[in-house]
């Protein structure tokens, strides 16, 4: 698999940028996960940028994800890929996430969209973001309101690491892509 196939793949399908951002911030989560546990990077931040390549065209269930998913096996996409894209949909039942690869996107994909948010509200962005911090904003309803905050909480569970600890590390992955995700600052700065 290429990442640049995969990157042209997303702006084919995708306009929005902050869509776009979207997707590289998982695929930041999913890179730093794959290092931690040993498992093939390359592979992991494909799964991660192509998560919601076919959103923006077919955004309502089930078209996204299965849509892209016949996209990506047309082009060649190991099964594997597909099945992890898929499983990120809870509305798939016959998709349940079984490897570690989809836990972890599963775990990455609200999250990662979580912490943006957070990040765009602070002066310093991103820079010096602690889990507490990303938790006190779970309690403000009215942020990020479309967020749903208890597939974070199940996605940190069913990938066996506690919450605290899996919101700095998606923390501190985006952190080392500040700049490509346009988060080194934020409100007021």
């Amino acid at each position: 698999m290429d990442r640049q196939a995969a990157w042209e793949l997303v702006c084919q399908y995708t306009a929005s940028d902050s869509l776009r951002k979207h997707m590289l911030a998982v695929e930041a989560a999913m890179r730093a996960y794959a290092r931690r546990f040993g498992a093939e990077e390359t592979t992991w931040g494909i799964v991660g940028l192509l998560h919601d390549f076919d959103y923006e065209r077919w955004p309502d269930p089930p078209d996204h994800p299965l849509r892209g998913a016949a996209i990506l096996a047309e082009q060649g996409y190991p099964d594997h890929v597909i099945y992890a894209i898929k499983s990120h949909a809870d509305y798939l039942l016959d998709c349940p996430r079984v490897s570690q690869l989809d836990k972890t996107l599963y775990a990455c994909d609200e999250l990662a969209g979580f912490v943006t948010a957070v990040a765009k509200v602070r002066p310093e962005g991103i820079h010096g973001l602690k889990a507490s911090s990303v938790k006190k904003k779970f309690k403000q309803k009215s942020f990020a309101a479309a967020v749903r905050r208890e597939d974070i909480v199940a996605g940190a569970a069913d990938l066996g690491v506690e919450l605290d600890e899996h919101i700095q590390f998606v923390v501190d992955a985006l952190a080392q892509v500040a700049t490509e995700l346009d988060l080194n600052t934020g409100a007021g700065a």
